[in-house]
């Protein structure tokens, strides 16, 4: 975690700054491009007149001050999870402070993790339109490359995804001048228009706001759909915290983003103010046509910078929903050995691709995927309130006569975006709604199902100590045995198999078991707790954090610390993998149980996962019903 102002230098935190502005604000920093055509040309389109041009630009500013200046800059990115943010480390805290209230407890988790499952759909959503609304400048440079659009979107995109694998340490040191040269150009390209206009600035005072929300109610609400595409990255600014620190994020978003933001947004509105026509592409239009070609350019490499910060979340949370217990084991590779955080998940990254794809071929525009978009952006932040409101009730103490009618303006606003956006289910909103659903069934199916074994196995062992104190008998062979089993008092199935099957025991025993804990890191020394049971038998609790990667040798290497020696080169570890079967009175339903053993056949080998040597390991089969 990075240090905040109080340790940190001046430069320090400028430097924090600008790589925020690289990573953090992509999203956001590229909505310009299409929000405000899209609330006034979309599924429901308003008529470009001065009323309703100043109405929905007074609208959009106080939703960014109230949505994303207010509620995360101010409020949630005080909810830090040991300095990690995003939703499922805000779903770890609120899940500690809800412990005395299961239900209550149980409903939130559910919450939580539907907000992790729709920012899946928003991560594969991001890319296509993004990408997409930048490559479409080229329809204003000649319309002879409009057939040319959707060919260079699907190269730009598939060669992004390619590149994955490499690790974006490299492409990442370019990303921050890159977006700071963007929202200079998008702050200028505003001034200009905004001086020729300066009238558009009354859209400042929220009255225009009001006017416009109340001259036709219906009319206004179903515009709020178009509005909401100013704000899609907000949640990103709470999920990289960890990354940069809540200050270098909060001081790039007010003396630098926020300004270029409203700037650019208020010259398009000045724009349209002086030409209706400009609606086609009221962003590209702003600028000279000298600078279109280049403009596209420039757009095009700040939404792959935008896509690319969507894609990096979408591996950290899947890491993370595998430390937690939420999805099977699957391949996580470090892409760099100085930023912990910087990962590449192999299964999430072509399954993102194969949607971002299909999303590219079956909506063929930024404006109709528009319509597919806003639903995940307004759901998650819906939710993300209900989860705050505990965290300032139970954990900050602060007075119900603050929580409130803070809370309860900011469930309304959340709500009625939501409710504006779900009217576009029919257009594309079932498609984030489809992937969250889906992805939310897997993950609790395996949550659930994991539970079930455990209990079954928990029913199943013999007492360890039993086991310890019946063994004298048994011959013993030199080496150590490291038994991989579950946080429980009884013996470890392998244990049982290899006296049964090989009549022997090694000289030392180790029974190990892998906690994750709810925060993202656990300091060195804090990582292993041993109890020595007596007879050289030995029982290691490891510790990680739900963003830590498990290395069991590393662990073992820390054992020398307290007193334990372990020779890898003398040392065999020994894994249980259950052959799971369905029981005459199954603990849930018959497809989510078939979905569970297919997850668990397709789950990533236990050695690798651990990242054991493959020479030191020794699986053990057992048939468990549940």
């Amino acid at each position: 975690m990075h240090k905040e102002p109080g340790s940190a230098g001046k430069s320090s935190l400028s430097t924090l700054a600008i790589g925020a502005i690289g990573v953090v604000f992509g999203d956001i920093g590229t909505s310009p491009l299409y929000a405000l055509q899209t609330t006034f040309s979309g599924s429901h389109p308003l008529p470009v007149v001065a009323a309703n041009v100043l109405g929905v630009l007074s609208v959009m500013f106080w939703t960014i001050m109230l949505l994303v200046s207010l509620k995360y800059v101010v409020i949630i990115m005080r909810a830090d999870n040991h300095g990690e943010g995003g939703s499922l480390a805000l779903l770890a805290l609120v899940i500690e402070l809800t412990k005395p209230y299961p239900k209550t407890k149980w409903v939130l988790t559910a919450l939580g993790l539907f907000a992790g499952a729709l920012f899946y759909g928003d991560g594969m959503i991001t890319p296509a339109i993004s990408v997409l609304s930048a490559v479409e400048g080229l329809d204003l440079v000649s319309h002879e490359f409009k057939t040319y659009i959707l060919p260079i979107t699907l190269i730009v995109l598939t060669g992004l995804f390619f590149i994955q694998k490499r690790g974006t340490s490299v492409v990442g040191m370019a990303f921050g001048p890159i977006m700071v040269f963007w929202f200079l150009c998008l702050a200028a390209f505003g001034v200009s228009s905004i001086a020729e206009n300066p009238q558009v600035l009354w859209a400042l005072n929220p009255v225009y706001a009001y006017r416009f929300l109340s001259a036709d109610p219906w009319v206004a609400f179903l515009a709020l759909g178009g509005v909401v595409l100013a704000i899609t990255g907000g949640e990103a600014l709470y999920a990289d915290m960890g990354h940069f620190g809540k200050y270098p994020i909060r001081l790039a978003w007010f003396y630098f983003v926020l300004p270029a933001l409203v700037l650019n947004y208020f010259g398009q509105g000045a724009l349209l103010l002086h030409n209706p026509q400009a609606i086609e592409n009221p962003f590209y239009l702003l600028a000279p046509a000298w600078a279109l070609v280049p403009l596209v350019l420039l757009a095009t490499a700040a939404t792959v910078i935008a896509s690319q910060a969507v894609i990096s979340g979408a591996f950290s949370i899947a890491s993370q929903s595998v430390q937690m217990g939420y999805l099977p084991r699957m391949e996580v590779r470090q892409t760099s050995d100085k930023a912990q955080g910087q990962i590449y998940v192999p299964f999430t990254n072509w399954s993102l691709y194969l949607a971002v794809v299909f999303l590219v071929f079956t909506f063929q525009s930024s404006s109709n995927l528009a319509a597919a978009y806003g639903i995940a952006v307004t759901g998650t932040m819906t939710i993300t309130t209900i989860l705050i409101a505990f965290v300032m009730v139970l954990y900050w103490r602060w007075s119900w006569a603050l929580v409130v009618p803070l809370i309860s303006m900011l469930f309304v606003i959340d709500v009625t975006y939501f409710a504006a956006n779900a009217m576009k289910f029919a257009q594309g909103g079932w498609f984030p709604v489809g992937i969250a659903v889906v992805s939310f069934t897997v993950l609790t199916t395996w949550k659930r199902g994991r539970q079930l074994l455990f209990e079954r196995i928990a029913n199943l062992e013999v007492p360890l100590q039993a086991v310890i104190d019946g063994m004298d008998s048994v011959p013993r062979v030199v080496g150590t045995a490291v038994f991989l089993t579950p946080v429980s008092s009884g013996a470890p199935t392998a244990l049982l198999h290899n006296i049964k099957h090989n009549h022997v025991l090694h000289e030392r025993n180790v029974f190990m078991s892998v906690i994750v804990e709810d925060k993202p890191y656990v300091t060195k020394g804090n990582r292993l707790l041993i109890d020595d049971l007596g007879k050289n038998y030995f029982r290691i609790r490891v510790f990680y954090g739900f963003m830590e990667k498990p290395d069991l040798p590393a662990a073992l290497d820390l054992c020398t610390s307290l007193g334990v020696t372990f020779d890898m080169m003398d040392t065999s570890f020994f894994i249980s993998r259950a052959l799971i079967v369905s029981s005459p009175a199954p603990g849930m339903m018959k497809w989510r149980e078939r979905l569970f053993v297919s997850l668990s056949k397709n789950a990533m080998n236990a050695a690798d996962f651990f990242n054991i040597p493959t020479n030191r390991v020794i699986e053990m089969g057992t048939r468990v019903e549940i």
